[in-house]
């Protein structure tokens, strides 16, 4: 199975087309204030209509209440939301049901011992996210810019599939697909601030580049 792109924190038509025209599986709007990536739900849903039968649309939120995520599903009718605050397994599950959608839980790694994080969300949602767990003080939950062990997921995730995030650039998304092509569940890779020449400013050259070489 080729190994699925998600281009993450998209704000303009032109980053969208760039995303498109390199072939990404899934597309996703970030809806969270404090991101140089965060989009108006009205930004997302105009950008969206570009996106709809081309890729998967996704919604990135973090933490958010039961009125954000219905407002989201009603209006931008994303093919997933996916979770990147403290959501607990309940939340998550609540979520899934609320939105009708797929779900997709991010997991915070640096060492061994966060892997098992996994565990109870596994049941609960379709997807898991593994990014670099943020250092300490970091304003934002994902995005910025640092990865961990990929050696880490040599396990797997108990048999749900997983994507892999975290500092991934043109320049290692080979390695990093290489290495983890006969883990147990992994499925792809979800890149942000590695396709981007300044926060939130995304790149097409660095889009089409980190594409081609998560395919090769």
């Amino acid at each position: 199975m080729s190994t699925i792109v998600k281009i993450c924190g998209l704000r303009s038509a032109e980053a969208v087309a760039a995303a498109l025209a390199a072939g990404a599986d899934m597309v996703g709007f970030v809806f969270f204030p404090k991101s140089p990536r965060n989009v108006s739900l009205a930004e997302a849903v105009t950008l969206a209509g570009f996106v709809r039968g081309r890729a998967e649309i996704v919604a990135l939120t973090v933490d958010a209440d039961d009125a954000a995520i219905a407002a989201i599903r009603d209006r931008l009718k994303p093919d997933w939301f996916q979770l990147h605050g403290k959501e607990t397994p309940e939340r998550a599950a609540a979520i899934r049901r609320l939105a009708g959608t797929q779900v997709m839980k991010a997991i915070g790694v640096s060492e061994p011992a966060d892997l098992a994080r996994h565990a109870p969300y596994a049941a609960v949602v379709d997807r898991l996210l593994f990014d670099a767990k943020p250092p300490k003080g970091a304003v934002l939950p994902g995005g910025n810019g640092i990865a961990f062990d990929w050696d880490i997921l040599a396990a797997g995730a108990g048999g749900r599939p997983f994507m892999l995030s975290g500092g991934l650039d043109p320049d290692n998304v080979g390695t990093a697909v290489a290495r983890l092509t006969d883990v147990p569940g992994f499925v792809g890779v979800d890149v942000s601030s590695g396709v981007e020449s300044a926060p939130g400013e995304k790149d097409a050259g660095r889009i089409a580049a980190f594409v081609a070489a998560a395919r090769a």
